[in-house]
This record gives C-alpha cells, sequence and structure tokens, in this order.
C-alpha cells in the first residue's frame, strides 16, 4: 500500500471554536483514528501548534539563518497532519472526505514519492 498525507489546514485569526462544537470534532477525529487503526491503514497522526510557535531555518551561503515565526504568512495554516496507507489514490480520498466533513477544514491529500 501507498502512503499518504492528510494535511489539515485551520483559517488564520480566527482563535479556537467553541468549546461544544470542538468536542464534536474531535470525538468525529477520534472515529476516524479508530476506523484507519482497524482498517490497517494507520502511520501516524497530530495536531501542531500556531504557527507563530515555529522555527524557520534558511541557509545563506555556509551558514543557518534562525529566525521566530512560520515561514509564510496566509489565511490558512497547517493545523495537524496524518499519515495514513492506502491501496490507491481514491481510498486515500476517501478518509479526507471524512476528515474534511468531521473537522469543517480544508484538507489537503498527497502521495509520498517513491511509492510506485
Amino acid at each position: 500500500m501507498k502512503q499518504y498525507l492528510i494535511s489539515m489546514y485551520q483559517p488564520a485569526g480566527q482563535g479556537r471554536p467553541d468549546p461544544e462544537f470542538l468536542a464534536g470534532v474531535m470525538r468525529e477525529v477520534e472515529a476516524i483514528g479508530r476506523d484507519l487503526r482497524e482498517a490497517g491503514c494507520w502511520v501516524f497522526g497530530n495536531g501542531l501548534h500556531d504557527p507563530q510557535t515555529a522555527t524557520v531555518l534558511r541557509p545563506a551561503g555556509d551558514e543557518v539563518l534562525v529566525t521566530d515565526g512560520p515561514f509564510a504568512e496566509g489565511k490558512e495554516y497547517l493545523g495537524g497532519v496524518t499519515i495514513i496507507r492506502a491501496p490507491d489514490l481514491d481510498a486515500a480520498l476517501d478518509w479526507g472526505r471524512r476528515y474534511a466533513l468531521a473537522t469543517t477544514l480544508p484538507i489537503e491529500v498527497r502521495p509520498f514519492q517513491g511509492e510506485g
């Protein structure tokens, strides 16, 4: 089976959602995780801290500049990732659809290189 990255994008500057809404989302996300494990498709997944916690390393000749903050400013930021195994893109997209419906967030599904 091939591996796919499922990326979850959150809107910038909107803070945390209502606790009741977030609890429902988390129940759905946990259910998807259980289903992935039962199907033998789970590899890894977790949420990320806000982009302001990022440290960026940029090559500058023989040196590396270290700066605080996100690599790029945008209207959305990467909020979490899940890596799955799936037989093909259609199967990976089915998992991605479940995450999109559960989280109400934009979801990107992308295959890893070298996977045939």
